[in-house]
């Protein structure tokens, strides 16, 4: 099984175990100083350890000056080579080659990252940070070649396989390779020829620093998908100077800081999007290609690789779900992988605001130097209330630590309010993780009792040691005249598909999940309404995924309406107040407003004696991540 991703590959004469990939992706795991920490080690070897051919490290920033984030690694001088030498050590220990990607941001930092004016080819600033940056001199230019070569050369000091040049993304090498970004009349401006000199000069020198049998690698976008950006034609015009240079294999990306979708694609970008991308590089190189772009099962890894498109394949974000991947998939253990859902919330959340990086299905994700299941002394019975995330992540974790755990669900399924997410459109993967979780369950031999509501007379005849009330959280109706008529349903119900919804709607309430929620009604061919209290929608949501759903609603022809409230629910009618002032037909009014905690249970139970751990929703309503990962530390400190 999968017996081309897991057939051994050769670049440059060092053999990969397998065609599997870390790629680099910006943890802020890094010291400030730019030395290595245990975090950025252990976070690492992990995904090694779980059977990984090959690791690119994220960017390691060619001077304190280059870095695009506050935490990043760095070569720039000598004194950081001890420590990456003990990385490379440990990562060599687990038969998996280490490569250190090198780089500048240019434009794409900002002050707060470099602590100076951020810089470029031109005096363009990047429409996301629109901070303005000097023009490079050349002198300026020349010193970043230098230091690009010196990065490398302290990088195979450091026992690194290779180095990979990044000249995607929109940082720096990019900013001179797009007439987008590059608007100098120098030798380094104009005709192709010119715009490609940077990394050409770059790549050379590196050549000149390092010995024959280190890797060279490159990474590019196949296509900026911005106007005026480069597309997959210009790409492949340039290959051909990168290769003449002596790069050893091409890693294809795709998207600049503008086409953030592109670089990291969220759940409403197909999975394996890039791979035709990357097989257009194919078509016209002899090196070794790479792909990557939401390729988070390896089943469609295997499919990519047997079909000559590309050689080898990237996991990023799957690698932080799941660092055991290859080695589960290995042993056909597919039921076992926690597959990436591309929520965005747990690695580019931080990531944007220059704090550490995680999953939001994994708890251990930067915490493997920290975190590990250690077995009680004192066994416990546990029973969990409520199969949400929060309730069954914290019952894996308390089973895994030798408690005996029963789990109760009053519904006829899992998942509670986090399974209603799975239901708008290019959501459906969220089910993935509530399946992970029963199966983890089921391993550790936890019952799960569904269409059970759970009673202090069930406690009194149970007997537990200790409760966790993982009850969750109960919609809130607002105080509006005509809130109480029969047309009137909550996002929840509409969405678990217990309410009857006619052709005219009013959703009241614009956050992620009122948002979502009309975006399913328009799907289904509803005339949709979203009215909002703010002067913005879903702004609960992670970035990326959220210009797209803004997208979506507008494509859908959703209307929104901030800065509005809903005064008065007729019986065939609503009437807006505030930026819009008007009475609009319909036929269902959805509540999506928020929701309380639900802790009558808890409550009662703990006023009779028990020992209740209240987690989840049923503490504080919030995201999914913050449910999981507090079900996690509950389950470990029983």
């Amino acid at each position: 099984m999968l017996k081309n991703l897991f057939s051994p590959f050769k670049i440059k004469g060092k053999t990969l175990k397998n065609r599997t990939v870390v790629p680099p992706m910006v943890s802020n795991y890094a010291n400030r100083d730019g030395t290595c920490s245990e975090m950025f080690t252990a976070y690492h070897e992990a995904r090694a350890k779980g059977g990984f051919g090959m690791i690119i490290t994220e960017d390691f920033a060619v001077s304190p000056s280059a870095r695009g984030f506050r935490y990043l690694p760095g070569l720039w001088e000598d004194s950081q080579i001890p420590g990456y030498a003990k990385f490379t050590e440990k990562i060599h220990q687990h038969d998996a080659l280490v490569i250190a990607q090198i780089y500048h941001a240019g434009r794409q930092s900002s002050e707060y990252a470099i602590e100076q004016q951020v810089m470029s080819a031109s005096a363009l600033p990047c429409p996301l940070g629109c901070e303005m940056p000097l023009e490079l001199t050349i002198e300026e230019i020349r010193k970043i070649v230098q230091d690009f070569a010196n990065t490398a050369m302290r990088a195979e000091k450091a026992g690194f396989d290779g180095v990979e040049i990044h000249g995607a993304h929109g940082y720096l090498i990019s900013q001179f390779m797009s007439s987008y970004t590059n608007k100098r009349t120098d030798e380094y401006g104009g005709p192709i020829q010119n715009r490609v000199r940077f990394a050409v000069e770059i790549i050379s020198e590196v050549k000149k620093k390092v010995s024959s049998d280190f890797i060279v690698g490159y990474r590019i976008s196949s296509d900026y998908y911005v106007p005026g950006g480069l597309n997959i034609n210009d790409t492949k015009a340039i290959l051909p100077y990168l290769e003449s240079a002596g790069i050893d294999y091409i890693h294809v990306s795709a998207g600049v800081y503008r086409s953030f979708n592109e670089i990291i694609p969220s759940m409403y970008i197909p999975h394996g999007w890039n791979v035709d991308g990357a097989a257009e590089v194919k078509k016209i190189t002899e090196l070794p290609v790479i792909a990557v772009g939401r390729i988070n099962d390896p089943r469609i890894a295997e499919q990519v690789i047997a079909s000559g498109k590309v050689d080898l394949v990237s996991f990023g974000r799957q690698s932080l779900a799941d660092p055991e991947t290859p080695n589960k998939a290995k042993a056909g253990n597919f039921d076992d992988m926690r597959l990436c859902i591309a929520c965005h919330h747990g690695c580019v959340g931080p990531l944007l605001q220059h704090e550490p990086i995680g999953c939001i299905l994994n708890p251990y994700t930067g915490h493997e130097f920290e975190y590990s299941v250690v077995q009680t002394d004192q066994p416990k019975k546990v029973v969990v209330i409520g199969s949400g995330p929060a309730g069954l992540q914290a019952a894996i974790t308390a089973a895994e630590s030798g408690h005996q755990v029963e789990v109760y669900e009053k519904d006829r399924w899992a998942g509670g309010q986090f399974r209603l997410g799975a239901v708008p459109p290019a959501k459906g993967e969220i089910i993935d993780f509530i399946v992970w979780q029963l199966h983890q369950l089921e391993k550790l031999n936890v019952p799960v009792k569904f269409n059970t509501e759970v009673t202090k007379k069930l406690i009194d005849d149970l007997k537990p040691d200790v409760v966790v009330a993982a009850t969750g959280a109960t919609p809130i109706n607002p105080e509006i005249i005509g809130v109480g008529r029969e047309n009137v349903v909550c996002s929840h119900d509409v969405l678990a598909g217990k309410a009857q919804v006619g052709p005219r709607v009013v959703v009241i309430g614009g956050g992620t999940v009122g948002s979502e929620t009309a975006y399913h009604l328009a799907s289904n061919l509803k005339s949709v309404t979203l009215v909002e209290l703010q002067d913005d929608i879903a702004t609960d949501e992670a970035i990326a995924p959220r210009w797209l759903l803004l997208d979506n609603l507008e494509q859908y022809k959703v209307r929104v309406c901030t800065e509005t409230t809903v005064a008065e629910i007729k019986e065939n009618s609503v009437v807006l107040k505030g930026k819009v002032e008007e009475e609009i037909p319909v036929d269902t009014v959805v509540i999506s407003v928020g929701a309380q905690p639900n802790r009558t249970l808890a409550d009662s139970l703990k006023e009779a004696g028990y020992d209740v751990r209240i987690v989840g929703d049923a503490v504080e309503v919030g995201l999914a991540g913050e449910a999981i990962k507090a079900g996690f530390h509950l389950g470990r400190s029983l």
